[in-house]
This record gives C-alpha cells, sequence and structure tokens, in this order.
C-alpha cells in the first residue's frame, strides 16, 4: 500500500496545482457565495476519488504479464500518458501570451462567481475528473490501484489518500474562507492576480515534472 501511495503522490499533486480550478476557488470564494464554492468542492472530491475508483477497477480486467507480474499495458498507458504531458507542456509553452501582452482568463471562467451551486458542482466534476490533464492522472492512478493487488479495505484508503491531497487546494481556501472570511479577501485577491499572470508557467512547469516523473515510474515497473 505504501509503494502505491508513494507513486501516486505526484499525481495527486500534479491535480492540485491546477491553476484552472484554484482560480475558479478564489473567483467564488470573493462572491462570498457559500453554497456555491462548497458545490464546487463536492464535485471535485466526487470526481477526483470517482474516477480513479473506476479506473481502477477497469485496470483489473488488463492482462496480466504472468500470475505476478504486473500487466505490461498497464506501463504501457503510464509512460503513453507522461509523454502526453510532456508534449502538452510544449503546447502550452508556445500558446503563452506575447511579451507585453496582458494575460487574462478565459471568458467561461470569468463567469465562476455567478455559477448556481449546482452549476458549480458540475464544474467541480469536470474540472477533476474530465479536463485532459486530470482525467489521465486520475486513469494513471487507478492503474497503479489496480496493480497493486491491495484488499478492498487498502484500495479504499489509498484512494481516500489521493482525494484528500488531489482536492486540498480547493478544500483549504473553502475552509478558511468560512472560518475567516474577513481576513481571507486580501490575500484572495491577491492570489487570483498572481494565478492570473503566471498561469501558463505554472501548468508547463507541472505538466512537464508529471511527465517525466510518469515516463520514469512507467519505465521501473517494466
Amino acid at each position: 500500500m505504501g509503494s502505491a501511495i508513494g507513486e501516486m503522490l505526484p499525481l495527486a499533486i500534479g491535480i492540485a496545482i491546477s491553476p484552472t480550478t484554484i482560480t475558479a476557488t478564489v473567483l467564488m470564494l470573493l462572491s462570498n457565495a457559500t453554497s456555491r464554492t462548497l458545490g464546487l468542492l463536492v464535485g471535485c472530491v466526487v470526481g477526483v476519488g470517482g474516477a480513479v475508483a473506476l479506473f481502477s477497477l477497469l485496470s483489473t480486467l488488463l492482462p496480466a504479464q504472468d500470475s505476478d507480474g504486473p500487466s505490461p499495458l498497464a506501463e504501457v498507458i503510464i509512460i503513453a500518458a507522461g509523454a502526453f504531458f510532456l508534449v502538452l507542456a510544449g503546447s502550452q509553452w508556445r500558446g503563452r501570451p506575447a511579451t507585453g501582452e496582458p494575460a487574462e482568463l478565459p471568458k467561461w471562467l470569468t463567469a465562476a462567481d455567478s455559477l448556481t451551486p449546482v452549476k458549480a458542482l458540475l464544474l467541480g466534476l469536470l474540472l477533476s475528473a474530465v479536463v485532459p490533464k486530470n482525467l489521465l492522472l486520475a486513469l494513471s492512478a487507478g492503474v497503479i490501484v489496480g496493480e497493486a493487488a491491495l484488499s478492498g479495505r487498502q484500495a479504499t484508503i489509498v484512494i481516500l489518500i489521493f482525494t484528500v491531497i488531489a482536492t486540498s487546494t480547493v478544500a483549504v481556501p473553502v475552509v478558511a474562507h468560512l472560518v475567516a472570511p474577513a481576513r481571507m479577501s486580501g490575500p484572495l485577491g491577491q492570489l487570483r492576480e498572481w494565478l492570473v499572470h503566471n498561469n501558463v508557467a505554472i501548468m508547463v512547469v507541472v505538466l512537464l515534472v508529471i511527465g517525466v516523473v510518469m515516463i520514469g515510474n512507467g519505465i521501473r515497473r517494466f
């Protein structure tokens, strides 16, 4: 179980460090709508946990190399996902704003602070488990769980730990805002501006690190 958690840790951090999800959280918190932010948090938790659980179940159907060894297809999936992240990092860097060009949020994201709680929940599901980056991370995490030959209880604990880490960057600001909303207004506003201006750089670094780690893990498991 410890080995599976160790392999999945960088994947969970990769989902946690998602500038788009964090920015949506900040925008909703600045709008002072508790139900909306809680909806986003629930959507993220359900999305991450559900996706990893689903992929872990599906991964048990992969053909094994032998009765005791892991499936070679599982390693191929992890390596291919890592390579995709490297390509995606290059694409993000090429698409960065030109020097002197102001960074702007996507129009759909600027409307995050006016969503209903139900739509916020759906947005959480979308951002945590449907966007390509997080979907592939959840897929890779599920493959690791499925290949680790864990008991049902152990798999549940591993998925819960993964989900807590992956959604911590949404949960921590939401809880902090609920406890001390007045104190959080200033820091949240500053965080929003920083995320807008550094979104591409953050994504490129995250994608590069995740890609290299996943390729390394995949090769090591062969």
